[in-house]
């Protein structure tokens, strides 16, 4: 038996929790907050249980499970929609051109804008794997699982879909960004105004942050040279989206100075390259090394396979892959190359 991705119970919460706490701060999706995360997994269970084929701002909550040793090993989370119940906050970089006559010169300053501007994407986020686990191409799995749920429930999603990544942190925690900008207006720590966040929201940056655009020269070195810049355990995370289609377009976190990274959802590679097939027969000895998906909603599941092609649609998937996703003869599956 192998790990497979399915949508998460209220049962997976023990094991949710434990990771949550080994993320190390800056994680906003995963905080360790019991109740932050016992809602979390509410709001999931009436996301999978909507039975309206639209947009919405609700929230899909997977875990990477090991069915034969009972273990929860990865989480990851969709959103249909951000900005729906609370506003979504980034900094947009720009650069603005300014020349005096006088002297003879011309300066390009750079600056930071409080945007809502991505309001209405999708987002992918949340995604942690357990690190006795961080072999074998199971981030991959959790990561890439994603993108065939949304492909399996496109109505649900937007046009563009957005990730971000946590940003550069001192060996204390502390985020550079952070205390440059935004800690100078709150009085509070990073690690304080995170979890803050992570459990109430950004209403309190609407109430309290400065609306004019920022110069980032007037921000020390120590803050401009983190901006849009992830951390480094979050880097590989960034080439995975990239391999996907995501790229950065000078948003960047608020908190951290962290990366946001955005792709038209159709373009999303592993939704493009995803086929469909009937399952004509079950046999080892497949070919062709892919990840599949079959199912709906709560019974959404993710795991690699090997299959073989048949005539037509046909597709013929190895016995552990289908005992993964719960499938048999005449069953359909999507499948994208590994």
């Amino acid at each position: 038996m192998s790990f497979r991705v399915r949508p998460a119970r209220p049962s997976d919460f023990p094991a949710i929790y434990e990771m949550a706490k080994l993320t190390g701060g800056g994680f906003t999706n995963l905080p360790a907050d019991k109740g932050t995360l016992v809602d979390k997994l509410a709001r999931s269970e009436e996301g999978f249980a909507l039975d309206r084929e639209e947009q919405s701002g609700a929230l899909y909550l997977f875990v990477l499970e090991d069915p034969e040793r009972g273990l929860i090993r990865g989480t990851c989370q969709v959103f249909g929609s951000v900005g729906i119940e609370r506003p979504f906050y980034s900094y947009r970089m720009s650069t603005l051109t300014q020349h005096s006559q006088e002297l003879g010169k011309t300066f390009r300053n750079e600056t930071l804008s409080l945007t809502t501007d991505l309001e209405g994407s999708s987002e992918v986020g949340g995604l942690f794997l357990h690190p006795h686990e961080r072999a074998g191409g199971l981030g991959l799995l959790l990561a890439r699982s994603r993108y065939l749920f949304i492909r399996a429930h496109r109505e649900r999603f937007g046009k563009v879909v957005l990730a971000e990544l946590r940003g550069v942190m001192d060996e204390t925690g502390n985020s550079p960004f952070w205390d440059a900008l935004a800690g100078r207006f709150f009085g509070m720590s990073f690690p304080d105004a995170d979890a803050f966040n992570a459990v109430h929201g950004t209403q309190f940056i609407a109430d309290l942050m400065p609306k004019t655009p920022i110069y980032t020269a007037m921000l020390p070195e120590s803050a401009r040279a983190v901006m849009g810049q992830p951390h480094p355990t979050g880097r590989a995370a960034l080439r995975m989206l990239e391999g996907e289609g995501f790229r950065f377009d000078r948003y960047i976190d608020i908190f951290d100075g962290g990366p946001t990274v955005t792709v038209q959802t159709d373009q999303i590679q592993s939704i493009k390259m995803a086929r469909e097939f009937t399952v004509t027969a079950i046999e080892p000895g497949g070919t062709h090394r892919v990840l599949a998906a079959a199912g709906r909603l709560k019974n959404f599941r993710a795991a690699f396979a090997t299959i073989d092609h048949a005539a037509d649609d046909g597709g013929i998937i190895d016995p552990v892959a289908a005992e993964l996703l719960e499938i048999g003869i005449g069953d359909r599956f999507s499948a994208v190359a590994r």
